[in-house]
């Protein structure tokens, strides 16, 4: 059995290919992968009976396994997040679709963006059947309808990045920037850089990564040489805290920009204003990196960031565009990578193998992101790549593990 995206033994990596998809369940160190084919069509055949009726499927419902799964989005919002929830859809549909013999059926229920919305759509899934939640998307909505699956003791594993709501039973399979800060910092580390200097918005997302950089640093054996914070989007503000770490600059031989593509290049350029000398010194972001709008920056050449390796999502979208005729968003594979994970844990332990044990298996799973796991509190690490800005886009400076054995993660 081959698989396009995934591993088909624990350690290894397919080639990329379009004939087969999967999911694959690492436990305990085994393997437990389940590949569906996606055969030619026949060529036609003259006098064939005519195929039995098959009765339309409900709206609410995709799939039909027999163990029912909770799919809670924001279908009725308006404007990005309406457009991202059709989205995820599709991917949960896809994903359906591309894994054989998946036993699961998908209730999907819309919370209209609200927190109230998110409650009732849980409490009505569970009471439709639903033996583990998928969504909501955001903080706020993910925080609701968790209250309802715990008190239910039914797992939840939601998109929103803000760990504060996961927790014991409400898992995060998103993309969270802690992980971005350790992967990078662990790899300047190994390159030799020793000596760091932090500039981060001063807001909530700054406050997460910083607490994530100090304890990193510290952990590899570095130090934070000058760290500062500013106003986002404030240009007086950059040229305030460029002023305030100079001073420290000298010592520093990496440098910690953890901002959006808008905002980058005018730190950079407040940080050179200030006399800050950035030739020599590794410069490092997050995931806000991965941006167009970097890639041609000549003080971000040779900059870093991590990032999962970008050929699971290009043939996943080549995969998604075909099935739908439009390109999906960049979150859309965490609602297939979720879907494929619950028909794989249905597959292995029937709908008893819905529960926290086996979602927190410390060996992980395989999505078209590359692996992840979930911690006991909810959040979940990631193998990511360390990807280098360089000639107009990027390069893979490190490759993603391919388990959580590799590079000490």
């Amino acid at each position: 059995m081959t698989e396009p995206h995934r591993p088909t033994q624990t350690g290894t990596r397919a080639a990329l290919g379009h004939s087969r998809r999967g999911f694959l369940l690492m436990a305990g160190g085994a393997t437990l992968a389940a590949c569906s084919s996606l055969p030619e069509s026949p060529p036609p055949q003259a006098a064939l009976p005519p195929a039995p009726a098959v009765p339309a499927q409900p709206t609410n419902m995709l799939g039909s396994g027999t163990v029912r799964i909770g799919l809670i989005l924001p279908l009725g919002a308006t404007g990005n997040a309406a457009i991202a929830a059709q989205s995820l859809k599709y991917a949960a549909d896809m994903a359906i679709a591309e894994f054989t013999g998946a036993n699961i059926q998908l209730i999907v229920k819309d919370d209209g963006g609200t927190g109230p919305g998110a409650q009732t759509a849980a409490q009505q899934a569970l009471d439709e059947g639903a033996r583990a939640v998928i969504g909501p998307l955001f903080a706020h909505t993910v925080a609701a309808a968790g209250q309802v699956t715990r008190s239910r003791n039914v797992p939840l594993v939601g998109f929103s990045t803000d760990t504060n709501v996961a927790t014991r039973g409400v898992y995060l399979l998103s993309f969270l920037p802690q992980t971005d800060v350790v992967r990078a910092v662990r790899y300047a580390s190994s390159s030799g850089r020793r000596a760091y200097l932090g500039m981060l918005p001063d807001n909530a997302y700054g406050s997460v990564v910083e607490a994530a950089f100090r304890e990193t640093v510290s952990a590899v054996g570095g130090r934070v040489v000058g760290l500062e914070r500013y106003a986002p989007g404030n240009a007086s503000q950059y040229a305030e805290a460029a002023r305030r770490l100079a001073p420290s600059a000298a010592q520093a031989d990496a440098l910690f920009v953890p901002d959006s593509g808008e905002a980058v290049p005018q730190i950079l350029q407040a940080l050179s204003s200030a006399g800050v000398n950035l030739s020599g010194k590794q410069l490092i972001g997050t995931g806000l990196w991965d941006s167009q709008a970097l890639f041609n920056v000549p003080q971000l050449q040779g900059g870093i960031f991590a990032a999962p390796d970008p050929a699971g999502f290009r043939a996943f979208s080549q995969r998604y565009e075909a099935r739908f005729g439009q390109k999906p968003v960049r979150t859309a594979t965490l609602a297939h990578d979720a879907v494929s994970l619950m028909a794989a844990l249905v597959n292995t332990g029937g709908e008893a193998g819905l529960n926290d044990t086996a979602i927190q298996n410390p060996s992980g799973f395989g999505g078209i992101d590359g692996i992840f796991r979930f911690r006991s509190d909810g959040t979940n690490q990631r193998g990511l790549a360390v990807m280098r800005i360089a000639s107009g886009g990027t390069q893979i400076a490190s490759p993603a593990p391919r388990s959580f054995a590799e590079q000490g993660i």
